[in-house]
């Protein structure tokens, strides 16, 4: 039975007993489904957490695309704010014991 597309460990983890996997995001149906644990005793550590992804994803973008480093990383922030402020989809959160 085939599987979801994973993306590969990171070459750093590998072998790294201490690592632990804190979030798995996967595009189903377009929409988003994804799995995490807390991970952080504070909540704020998970903006750092967003912001490294969004980097990310910029330095992606400017290296695969026509977008610069900063346009890209200003479109998704220009998003992360419109979707703060107006979400199109809020979802739902349960917890592992009910899946």
């Amino acid at each position: 039975m085939a599987g979801p597309k994973e993306q590969p460990l990171p070459p750093d983890v590998v072998g790294r007993e201490e690592a632990v996997e804190v979030l798995r995001a996967f595009v189903v149906d377009g929409g988003l489904s994804i799995a995490f644990t807390r991970a952080f005793e504070e909540p704020d550590m998970w903006g750092m957490l967003l912001v490294d992804i969004a980097r990310h994803a910029a330095r992606a973008y400017a290296r695969e695309s026509d977008y610069s480093e900063d346009e890209a990383l200003a479109r998704i922030v220009d998003m992360f704010d419109a979707e703060i402020a107006r979400p199109t989809d809020v979802g739902n959160t349960t917890t592992r014991s009910q899946q």
